[in-house]
């Protein structure tokens, strides 16, 4: 199997496996047991991004190989969890002690630990409520949420799917916030292969 696949295996059986949400969560990890909200677009966030960006920049420097706001508060018009989503790229995430004591002192904490997703790792921010996702350069990870978060950006039919599937499975109760991203797992694949679909179309 390669990496990827294996990958994908892993990360795909996240809501049917506590015990792989226990291993790879750092401190405790409790449960939500209640509805997603889900929150009109606001014009705030991309400058709440660019504020924990700079943070992060402030940070690294240099060891930020790249750094973008990805997820539904970074597609205009879209509603969402009013949390902001980033991906950061740096040379090799398992380094830890080349960026995690320096994030720390930034208020970023390391909440997730990946080795079997492409050594991902996510770190939490409390006073403006975000998540930074961290993988090593050349990762398949951060093309597909560029790719997913581009085609929403400019297709509003697929915008509007996306965003009425999120509010039908944002009303159930879910156990964990993880298990309600995996239930989009199917929209999103649709939404991707019409994507990667017109990036191959001959001009």
């Amino acid at each position: 199997m390669k990496k990827s696949e294996k990958a994908k295996e892993t990360r795909g059986s996240i809501s049917q496996n506590e015990e792989y949400l226990r291993s790879v969560t750092i401190g405790e990890r409790k449960p939500r047991n209640s509805s997603i909200y889900i929150a009109p677009y606001d014009p705030r966030w991309p400058a709440r991004f660019s504020e924990l960006a700079g943070r992060i920049r402030k940070a690294l420097g240099g060891k930020v190989l790249r750094l973008e706001h990805v997820g539904s508060t970074s597609i205009p018009g879209l509603a969402a969890k009013p949390i902001i989503d980033m991906v950061l790229v740096v040379a090799d995430s398992t380094d830890e002690p080349s960026y995690v004591p320096h994030l720390e002192n930034e208020g970023f904490s390391l909440r997730i630990r990946e080795p079997e997703w492409y050594e991902h790792r996510l770190f939490k921010v409390a006073d403006i409520r975000g998540n930074l996702h961290v993988f090593s350069d050349g990762c398949e990870e951060v093309d597909r949420m560029l790719t997913f978060r581009n085609w929403l950006r400019s297709h509003e039919n697929d915008r509007k799917l996306y965003e009425g599937t999120k509010r039908a499975l944002a009303a159930r109760t879910w156990k964990y916030t993880q298990d309600y991203a995996d239930a989009k797992t199917d929209v999103v694949q649709e939404i991707l292969a019409r994507a990667r679909t017109e990036d191959r179309s001959p001009e």
